[in-house]
């Protein structure tokens, strides 16, 4: 690295006039490394520029590739020369080298559009407010199960475009956020699945649900007869917005509230799966790996993408029977003194929380709290005044909580680490009881990710 500033010594080539097109990364993690490497693979003149500092491990990918970077600033002179820019997710739209670069007419879009331009595999595109990251790990083991040649990737695990440039698959299932959509323009799922809408990063979309709706119904553009949308007929939100959205898909709706005729549907505790109506699977729900009423849901979207690929029905039971959930999602910790632990610091929005308190059936002594993004409590009001005894809060700035819920438990505690946290959970919770850590907020104030918070939390409780 240069003494004096933070580019890295590459960039002199780079001001230069280039015969290659000209590819800028926005964002130096996994999503930006790993297009900065298909790029690179593609022939392109390749720089990448971080308004933060980059991780070691990402640094040392970019400096043994020999692709020159810059880190903590953006250098426009760098940046706004370029033929098109691939932005990493977590930086808005609103970013001021976002808005030149789109004043200047430089295209903007995203690893998921980029990577898919130089591969040949299908997709299997799955997004939601909630349950994403649980229904695409399901669908990927379904799928490794039946012995497809298929790749993990999205917003999940090693980044969708390194694997095109490294691997050759024939499938992907792609965890896909808002954020990624809304640089996604010419990109075609093969297969699309909606899991719900429900309000959640509200500030990036001026706290309207209709844009975020939006953007989530961009799972489904320049999709034709040929593919398949499969989406949850229960969810209000997607009802509204379905109603404006016209869909070119075969369309598979999944409702644990009605029948279907092809789709999904529960009815008494058995659900029916069938795309193809002389072929139709059953399975009852308690031979589920995950139980809840928000697991039923994502089971049945996972079933339909395999009923849709035509995977044996045995070989579907078998995989949703087995699988193990992700960290952070409901997972269960420990239990000291009859008293359960459980990890869910996944859940970063009201509904995610809504959901674990739903498959709680004692008494909680509830962990909430960090980074508000325009959270909505009251849907909570119900679950929290029938089930949770105390809520602790874990945040910097824990007043919307105490706002939401002062009338309806009898103790709030603010705490500011996991281990501290715990502690006074393990002081409040009565035997029989479940300790949950369900933040329904970001985790960036007290901690790195929302990873770095469960896992404080597990071993905090390891130390009881």
């Amino acid at each position: 690295m240069n003494s004096n500033n933070n580019i890295s010594q590459n960039q002199s080539q780079s001001n230069t006039t280039a015969v290659r097109s000209r590819i800028v990364i926005l964002g130096a993690g996994e999503s930006g490394v790993g297009a900065a490497k298909l790029a690179q693979k593609q022939g392109f003149d390749v720089f990448v520029s971080d308004f933060g500092s980059i991780a070691a491990i990402y640094k040392a990918d970019l400096q043994s590739m020999n692709i020159p970077f810059e880190e903590n600033q953006h250098t426009e002179a760098l940046i706004l020369n370029a033929t098109e820019v691939v932005k990493s997710p977590g930086i808005p739209s609103k970013a001021p080298i976002v808005k030149a670069l789109v004043e200047k007419g430089v295209p903007v879009i995203s690893e998921i559009e980029f990577a898919k331009r130089y591969t040949n595999a299908k997709t299997i595109c799955i997004t939601g407010s909630n349950g994403k990251s649980t229904t695409t790990m399901l669908t990927y083991h379904i799928l490794q199960k039946a012995g497809l040649n298929v790749g993990l990737a999205g917003n999940i695990g090693r980044s969708f475009a390194a694997q095109v440039a490294d691997i050759d698959f024939d499938w992907y299932v792609l965890e896909i956020s808002s954020f990624m959509l809304d640089d996604m323009y010419e990109f075609r799922a093969d297969i699309a699945v909606l899991l719900n809408i429900t309000p959640d990063h509200l500030d990036r979309y001026d706290y309207q649900i209709a844009n975020y709706a939006a953007s989530k119904m961009r799972i489904v553009q320049n999709q034709t007869s040929a593919d398949a949308f499969i989406y949850c007929a229960d969810d209000e939100e997607t009802k509204k917005i379905l109603d404006k959205v016209n869909i070119e898909a075969q369309a598979y709706p999944f409702s644990i509230l009605k029948k279907v005729e092809q789709g999904a549907y529960l009815e008494e505790n058995i659900i029916h799966i069938n795309t193809n109506l002389n072929n139709t699977l059953t399975m009852s729900i308690s031979d589920l790996a995950l139980q809840g009423k928000h697991n039923i849901y994502n089971s049945m979207a996972s079933g339909i993408v395999a009923k849709v690929l035509e995977l044996r029905n045995e070989t579907i039971r078998e995989s949703m029977g087995e699988f193990k959930n992700i960290d952070h999602r409901l997972e269960f910790v420990a239990k000291i003194n009859d008293v359960a632990y459980i990890n869910d610091s996944k859940a970063t929005n009201v509904n995610s929380t809504w959901y674990a308190l739903e498959s709680v059936n004692t008494d909680v002594v509830l962990i909430m709290g960090g980074v508000d993004k325009g959270n909505d409590y009251e849907m909570l009001r119900d679950l929290v005044k029938s089930k949770v005894k105390a809520i602790i809060c874990l945040g910097k700035d824990n007043k919307r909580i105490h706002d939401a819920f002062e009338d309806d438990v009898d103790v709030i505690v603010n705490t500011f680490s996991a281990e501290e946290a715990v502690q006074v959970a393990y002081h409040l919770a009565k035997k029989g009881s479940t300790v949950l850590l369900s933040p329904a907020c970001a985790s960036f104030d007290l901690f790195k990710s929302y990873e770095d918070r469960g896992n404080q939390f597990k071993a905090a409780v390891k130390e009881l």
